[in-house]
């Protein structure tokens, strides 16, 4: 084969690569070589992949049930990518903030439409028998959604509303903060207020890393950089709408659909059926009773006002 100069200029540029960093070319063109070719199965390791699902009962739906519960784990981890990526940007343009913010609402909005599987898909029966075998497990357990809500506001949007006044006049801190965020109140016995198993064990394992975070992401979360942005920039009208939509996917569009999956499978006797994790969900899950707003300087006191409303009818009352 001829040695074209397009080959010779990129031999070239590689000898400059490895010579930079006191490496050989040579060596690297023997591990070429004898490299094998990539194949597709391996680059996204899929016989592991397909390997992950392990019910815990012999219950054909359940499986379902876990497949579903991975796909959002994974959906999570992209938009803490871009969320992690706007955070630490050096040169953030509003172009840039813009198409990263595009993204994240189409992870969430697959999300949330994607849930008609868990919503539809599964036989209740089969549901309400392999749930059992879950317990104290509970979805309420997603550090990575505790994640994306620290990177995406100010701590102080995350506290219970019936303190976030109290907290604020007080200058509270981050960590008297987490001790009123508004998830806690959620993972409580209905009927005593004591902390569930599924609250103890989350605490235990993820407090430390969640308070690490949010001190990391408290001067870079995605608000901070958005009122870093010159003065015309944020008055981005593309901008503007997509950190609306950002808003309502993660805490009203996402919850919403989730309350309405929660209440086809649990909410449909006289006495509403517990969660796995003995969680409150129905006074958790819906953004009515939360007030949960990344972003209220872009939204209108009547947006505010109307937060969620309505949805929480039309999830109990739609037809099976």
């Amino acid at each position: 084969m001829d040695i074209t100069p397009e080959i010779k200029k990129r031999i070239d540029l590689l000898a400059d690569k490895y010579q930079a960093s006191g490496q050989e070319l040579l060596a690297y063109l023997d591990g070429l070589l004898y490299a094998d070719y990539n194949t597709y199965w391996d680059y996204v390791h899929l016989d592991t992949l397909l390997s992950l699902q392990t019910p815990k009962t012999s219950i054909p739906d359940e499986e379902i049930f876990i497949m579903y519960h991975q796909i959002t784990e994974l959906y999570f981890k992209l938009t803490l990518h871009e969320i992690r990526q706007l955070a630490f940007e050096k040169d953030l343009s509003v172009e840039l903030f813009t198409i990263k913010m595009l993204r994240m609402n189409r992870y969430f909005g697959a999300l949330t439409h994607s849930f008609g599987v868990m919503e539809k898909g599964m036989d209740r029966q089969q549901f309400l028998n392999f749930r059992m075998s879950l317990i104290p497990a509970s979805g309420f357990q997603s550090a990575q959604y505790r994640m994306i809500e620290i990177g995406a506001t100010d701590f102080i949007n995350l506290v219970d509303k019936n303190y976030r006044e109290e907290m604020r006049a007080d200058k509270a801190g981050i960590e008297k903060m987490y001790e009123r965020i508004y998830w806690k109140d959620g993972a409580t016995l209905a009927d005593t207020g004591a902390k569930t198993l599924t609250l103890k064990q989350f605490e235990e394992k993820y407090t430390s890393k969640l308070l690490r975070m949010a001190h990391k992401y408290e001067a870079c979360n995605l608000w901070r950089r958005y009122k870093a942005l010159p003065d015309a920039d944020q008055k981005n009208k593309e901008l503007i709408e997509a950190f609306k939509l950002f808003d309502l996917n993660v805490n009203v569009n996402w919850p919403l659909q989730h309350y309405r999956t929660s209440a086809r499978y649990l909410a449909r006797r006289p006495d509403d059926i517990a969660s796995t994790g003995g969680t409150n969900w129905q006074k958790y899950l819906p953004p009515r009773f939360q007030k949960r707003i990344f972003y209220p300087a872009l939204f209108s006191p009547q947006e505010k006002e109307e937060w969620g409303k309505g949805w929480v009818e039309e999830a109990l009352n739609e037809p099976a």
